[in-house]
């Protein structure tokens, strides 16, 4: 640093209070929480790695997402990326592909095998995690970070949970839910599965657990009172997908034609699968494709794989191959209400996807433990139910049920439970205000439009178990990257450096941002004007 440098930053750091006569409004550096950061349910930076993406430090941004989600590559997938639809950029052109961009990273570290960062020390505590989906393996991942033993104990023969079971290998790989596991389980957790927990307190005395945390998924399929004299025919969704997890997937005994009852993303995923087996695929919905709880891009996605569809219909009963459908009408407020019109569709099996609940049986016993009306656990801001030691989340808590949610429970939790194992109290840091669209300065951002993702061919999907959608390479990565605006957070783009007319704005070094010499600025809010990220503000003096 020059001394000249040193001696204007000084005269700036000296006077920051000072004010004159010539200013009523002084501007100031700001921080703001960009969108895409608070939609995130895992609590991802997501500007912050998008931000070293951009940079190519690929692998600074890798471990900046694995700071919060150590499922990249999952994620990149199998996320309905809220961000997106919370991304400031749709107001220029579209949304930052920020999903892409996550999965090209975590694509990345698994090709060129980076591990996960491994814990300074160990605390001596042990923790039992019941349940290998993505909830206890995120708290799992956390937690052997922290120093903690983990011990995960699965029901189930594999490790994954409704990512494993409940996601078809058409969307998420088996081989991207493996390479992920691993690098959790290489930070010395370990799993024993095929072991259903009966009695939480007593294993955690008998074992020498310190904590426990929760995280069995929703495999339980609610049942409707659909009349049928051969019951055998009527089958549950999570229930089908299970079976068809297996290394060579095969047909079970669901007939030629299937028809799936429901209008969810499970729904989706059985009727594409079936296709898959080379079977017809028909799914009767009540309601009509706009009000499908369904994402629109897996609707159209199955229509091109030539599943059918037949909303406003209701199942009414099933004889021999033979489906009764009440068709429906929406009333004035837009509900369906029956119109006591009727339909015969064939189908050889009937598959409900109208959604599931969670075996928490294993906690009914347990003293102080609370659910709600619903059947869900109650839990506290920390998410430890009402005995001490005992947390609980992802499904099993009041939630939207999606793969990111429960991995922002895992963590959450593990970062209390680490805070109640050393005898303190976590306390999450403040958020910024948000940083909104109309306080950004769209015309320093060029039109570019979003990198589009690869997809397999629709005929080549109707037979095969393939991904689906492909991954972006590095070069449209590293675009979609740049497209990225930095909503309320400066980088460093010199605007308001360039544009000051009093020389009143002082460069810190690369990394450091910026200082305001308030002996030089006369107040009059070009920089803030022309900050393209809306990361200045001007605030009135104190007279």
């Amino acid at each position: 640093m020059s001394a000249q440098f040193a001696s204007t930053l000084e005269v700036g750091t000296s006077l920051k209070n000072h004010t004159g006569s010539w200013r009523t409004e002084r501007p100031v550096y700001v921080d703001r929480l960009p969108p895409c950061n608070n939609a995130c349910p895992a609590g991802e930076n997501t500007q912050g790695w998008l931000y070293q993406a951009e940079e190519g430090n690929y692998r600074a941004a890798w471990e900046e997402i694995m700071e919060n989600n150590p499922f990249p590559a999952i994620m990149g997938r199998a996320c309905y990326h809220p961000c997106e639809s919370s991304c400031n950029r749709a107001s220029l052109d579209s949304a930052v592909n920020i999903h892409a961009v996550e999965r090209f990273l975590g694509d990345r570290a698994i090709e060129m095998k980076w591990s996960a960062k491994t814990p300074a020390s160990k605390s001596g505590k042990r923790v039992l995690v019941v349940g290998a989906g993505p909830s206890g393996l995120s708290a799992a991942y956390h937690l052997a970070r922290f120093g903690h033993d983990v011990t995960i104990v699965e029901a189930g023969p594999a490790i994954g949970g409704m990512m494993r079971f409940g996601i078809p290998a058409y969307r998420l790989p088996r081989n991207v839910i493996d390479a992920e596991v691993k690098r959790i389980l290489d930070l010395g957790v370990k799993v024993r599965l095929n072991e259903k927990v009966e009695d939480i307190p007593a294993m955690m005395g008998s074992e020498g657990f310190d904590a426990c945390f929760v995280a069995i998924g929703a495999h339980l399929a609610k049942r409707v009172n659909i009349p049928a004299p051969d019951a055998g025919r009527i089958l549950d969704a999570i229930g089908l997908l299970r079976d068809l997890e297996s290394e060579v997937p095969t047909a079970p005994q669901i007939g030629r034609r299937v028809i799936v009852y429901g209008g969810g993303n499970t729904a989706l995923d059985v009727a594409r699968s079936v296709k898959r087996l080379g079977q017809e695929a028909i799914i009767v919905y009540r309601r009509t494709r706009e009000k499908m709880p369904a994402h629109d891009f897996e609707v159209q996605e199955a229509l091109e794989e030539g599943v059918q569809f037949h909303w406003l219909r209701t199942v009414t009963h099933m004889t021999g191959e033979s489906i009764t459908v009440e068709k429906m009408a929406l009333d004035k407020d837009g509900y369906p209400q029956p119109t006591g019109e009727f339909e015969t569709i064939e189908g050889d099996a009937l598959v409900l996807a109208v959604g599931q609940n969670v075996d928490t049986h294993v906690l009914d016993s347990i003293p102080g433990v609370e659910h709600d009306k619903d059947g869900v656990v109650k839990v506290n801001p920390s998410m430890m139910t009402g005995h001490p030691g005992v947390f609980a989340g992802g499904d099993m808590v009041p939630s939207e049920r999606t793969i990111t949610v429960a991995i922002g429970h895992g963590k959450k939790a593990a970062r209390n439970i680490d805070a109640y194992l050393r005898g303190t109290e976590y306390v999450p840091s403040p958020k910024h205000a948000l940083a909104t669209a109309e306080r950004l300065n769209t015309w320093y951002y060029s039109d570019a439009d979003k990198q589009v993702q690869p997809m397999l061919d629709d005929l080549r999907r109707r037979n095969t178990f393939d991904e689906v959608v492909g991954g972006l390479d590095e070069s449209n990565a590293l675009f979609e990257a740049r497209r990225c605006m930095s909503c309320g957070n400066c980088f460093e783009c010199d605007n308001c450096f360039g544009v000051c007319p009093d020389n009143a704005v002082i460069k810190l070094g690369p990394g450091n941002r910026f200082q305001f010499n308030y002996d030089y600025c006369k107040g009059c809010g070009v920089c803030a004007a022309e900050c393209p990220c809306g990361a200045i503000e001007m605030v009135a003096e104190e007279i």
